[in-house]
């Protein structure tokens, strides 16, 4: 399928099952000849992953939440000009799990970090680029982390990083803040129930993508879409 690129952003809180659901996305978008490529943040690239550990890492030295706002957009900058926007120039859609819209409700909701700070970065760090899409996995708070905390020892990954570590009073800051968001942007940003079956929850989000497939071919060559706002 030829046409413009599409950016399409997967935000929740831990739990709330973006991975899958970026995994499931991708796979059918690439089922019906969409060239996609799926990623996530902070990281995304090889520099951006290091600066993910750098933000992940629970260390000795104390990181203000101010600074950590900054170190995330440092990785997003390197992962927006080395791999989103080439690939929407391209003509490629870019599946990712977080973005802008995770500043904003975990440094911006949870830490209490400035509203004007966080945009600020975002206009003069990335000129305003925004998704085309942003599917919000919405959930309430403990059954998020339950979920969370039996993958982590699933997969054997051991102690919880600097996030999963957080107190569920945090978490419910940022669940707050991602559904205002929903609700200041309802034409960018869809809530879908993620208490719902994972085969329930993907058909959600293919169907909130149907628009954007619908007129995929007709924006081809227009130079609009996953583009600044």
């Amino acid at each position: 399928m030829s046409g413009v690129g599409r950016f399409i952003t997967l935000e929740g809180i831990e739990g709330a099952g973006k991975s899958t659901v970026a995994a499931a996305l991708t796979a059918a978008l690439r089922a019906r000849g969409v060239s996609v490529v799926q990623t996530r943040e902070p990281g995304g690239t090889p520099l951006a992953e290091r600066l993910r550990e750098v933000v992940l890492q629970r260390g000795a030295e104390r990181l203000s939440a101010e600074a950590e706002t900054l170190l995330m957009f440092a990785s997003r900058a390197v992962h927006v000009d080395n791999l989103v926007r080439p690939a929407l120039a391209r003509g490629e859609w870019v599946i990712c799990d977080r973005y802008t819209d995770a500043t904003r409700a975990y440094q911006g909701g949870g830490r209490g970090v400035s509203a004007d700070f966080i945009e600020t970065l975002s206009r003069e760090v990335l000129d305003g680029f925004t998704p085309d899409l942003t599917l919000l996995l919405d959930l309430p708070v403990l059954a998020g982390l339950g979920r969370a905390n039996a993958r982590r020892k699933a997969n054997g990954d051991g102690e919880a990083d600097r996030f999963e570590s957080e107190t569920v009073a945090f978490f419910e800051r940022v669940r707050e803040r991602y559904l205002g968001i929903a609700a200041a942007e309802p034409q960018r940003v869809r809530v879908l129930d993620a208490t719902l079956p994972p085969d329930e929850l993907v058909r959600a989000a293919l169907t909130a993508l149907e628009p954007l497939l619908a007129n995929a071919g007709s924006d081809a060559g227009s130079g609009v879409g996953g583009g600044p706002r």
